[in-house]
């Protein structure tokens, strides 16, 4: 194909209105000049042949973006930049245009950030491996891939493709457009921030180098972005495919290894993409289930949202413990997990309840309710004037078929068993 001739289509009037609607949908916040996403189309009706134009001579010149710490579950910090709108529109109008291009050349064990893949595959396509005899793991972790990638290594495996000028001087403006931290401009050396809309594209760009290394040692693995494990088939192959492909990874593409993180172990003791592995010897093969870590995070959140002391109504709270749900059960619904959902419906339902005791909150005000739900009134009375704290009553026999699992239906609360038996596999 030829590409040295890309940057009309980038600006054609199809192109930049496509990215447009979809800088739109992705929303986000501000960036450095403090315009909002709403603002944008007002600003290309009064901008937009200038931008263009300043594009086309090269003359446009991105603006800082902004840094932004996202804690981490491990007590660290994962460096989000925002660029501005304006800069984002820029860059999902370049992204457009190119990934068809790179689409081609990517290797078909990369899941992450491309068109119709998601993390799901990446994580059938490893319980496949593992049950092909791939009984070992290489789990490797990249050290803060977005921002240690050596912009002119990026740009030379860039250039093998891209042979437009304008395209690759617009592309390496964005590489080094520097960041504002706390107010205090920084120049960005290494790096490819994550949060701007061709960032993804750029890291699968650098990393289908590692794809092609991969491939050619006739190596089985799976990636997503820079998450990477590779199956093999016995702990002597592991542990030396582990040395060689760090050696090839810190010395080709210029990126860092965790030696902490990274590790070698039968899929049990891995935790891939928020999933952990078991082996069921009924099915004789390895499943995939969410990991421990991502059942303590779900109930973190869950907790936090049934919590008795925030002073929001029971509806605005069964509403939110919805969103969690959809979204959980959407993420993991490939995993074997029919009997966690069962224990995370109990859960959830019994700290419910309790929000509901509280609420009601005056002895009279509770019998009166559980009468009204079908307690005979000497039961009814009986329980509202008993003085157990409110965990140990939501237990009681009374409280329970008052505020009955059918009753939590109605009110509006999605059961999560019904739920995943419900999904089915899409992306």
């Amino acid at each position: 194909m030829d590409t040295s001739s890309l940057m009309e289509q980038i600006l054609s009037k199809d192109n930049l209105n496509a990215a447009y609607l979809q800088v739109v949908r992705n929303k986000g916040a501000a960036g450095v000049d403090g315009m909002t996403v709403d603002e944008l189309g007002a600003y290309l009706s009064e901008n937009g042949e200038n931008l263009r134009e300043q594009i086309r001579t090269r003359k446009y010149k991105p603006q800082p973006v902004r840094r932004v710490e996202i804690p981490k579950t491990d007590g660290g910090v994962r460096n989000l930049g925002v660029p501005t709108v304006v800069d984002r529109f820029v860059q999902q109008a370049v992204a457009q245009v190119l990934t068809p291009i790179f689409e081609e050349q990517f290797h078909d064990h990369s899941y992450g950030f491309r068109p119709d893949r998601c993390a799901q595959q990446a994580v059938l396509k490893a319980l496949e491996m593992m049950n092909d005899g791939h009984s070992w793991i290489v789990d490797i972790d990249l050290a803060k891939f977005f921002d240690t990638v050596d912009h002119d290594k990026l740009m030379t495996i860039f250039g093998r493709t891209i042979k437009d000028g304008d395209v690759i001087s617009v592309v390496r403006k964005f590489l080094v457009s520097g960041v504002m931290i706390d107010g205090e401009y920084e120049d960005s050396v290494v790096g490819t921030p994550q949060g701007g809309n061709i960032s993804p594209l750029l890291a699968n760009i650098m990393l289908n180098e590692l794809d092609k290394e991969l491939e050619a040692r006739g190596l089985d693995f799976v990636r997503y972005a820079d998450d990477l494990i590779i199956m093999v088939g016995s702990r002597q192959a592991s542990e030396r495919v582990m040395k060689s492909v760090t050696r090839f990874i810190e010395e080709k593409p210029g990126l860092k290894v965790n030696a902490e993180k990274s590790k070698v172990d039968k899929p049990k003791g891995i935790k891939y993409l928020g999933f952990g592995f078991y082996f069921d010897p009924f099915a004789k093969g390895y499943k995939a289930r969410p990991h421990p870590k991502a059942v303590a995070k779900f109930k973190a959140q869950m907790k936090k949202l049934t919590s008795r002391s925030w002073g929001v109504s029971n509806a605005y709270k069964v509403q939110k413990l919805n969103q969690l749900i959809r979204g959980w059960i959407n993420y993991f619904k490939i995993g074997s997990m029919k009997g966690l959902c069962e224990r995370l419906d109990g859960q959830i339902r019994y700290r419910l309840r309790m929000c509901i005791w509280k609420h009601w909150k005056m002895p009279k005000n509770k019998e009166k309710n559980l009468v009204k739900l079908g307690v005979p009134r000497w039961a009814a009375h009986k329980v509202a004037n008993t003085g157990n704290r409110i965990a140990h009553m939501c237990h009681n026999g009374w409280v329970q078929k008052a505020i009955s699992n059918k009753r939590l239906a109605e009110y509006g609360l999605i059961s999560m068993l019904d739920y995943y038996t419900a999904r089915s596999v899409t992306c």
